[in-house]
């Protein structure tokens, strides 16, 4: 009994075990790439490399710039930090302030359309007053003619 379930154990092992060039090949596709693809690849490698040329360029020359101004604002550090939080402040007052305004005028707007929502245009209230007057009107000499029925029954 034993055997037989070390000999099972085994054969289930031999059949999960794969070989690596039947693994590898399972994840690749079955088919090539197309000439899409390739032309795609083909075109952006150099792009892509001169973009990164360009993004090297630019930090080396950031480093440098930095090199050299470093000792220029330590010389100027007294009126340079004074100067940029003033500017900075002047900045934020002038962007909120905007920011304020914009906001003050978006619900300025907003009340004066749903006050326009409610109250409707004058055409319609006119139209809807006309009706009202008339309606009125009709009931009331209805009622004087129920009235007057009424009276004269009696």
């Amino acid at each position: 009994m034993a055997e037989q379930h070390t000999r099972g154990q085994q054969q289930q092992q031999q059949q999960m075990q794969v070989h690596p060039t039947e693994a590898i090949k399972s994840l690749l596709p079955q088919k090539g790439p197309s000439k899409t693809q390739v032309l795609a690849v083909v075109t952006l490698f150099p792009v892509g490399g001169a973009l990164l040329c360009l993004a090297g360029l630019t930090l080396v020359g950031t480093l440098i710039g930095l090199a050299v101004a470093t000792p220029v604002f330590l010389l100027f550090s007294p009126v340079l930090v004074p100067a940029a939080l003033t500017i900075g402040l002047a900045v934020t007052g002038f962007l909120t302030s905007g920011a304020f305004g914009i906001t003050a005028l978006s619900s300025l707007s907003w009340m004066i359309n749903y006050m326009r929502r409610m109250r409707g245009p004058v055409e319609e209230q006119e139209h809807a007053k006309r009706r009202v007057q008339e309606t009125a009107g009709h009931m009331g000499q209805r009622t004087g003619q129920k009235m007057q029925e009424t009276a004269a029954r009696t």
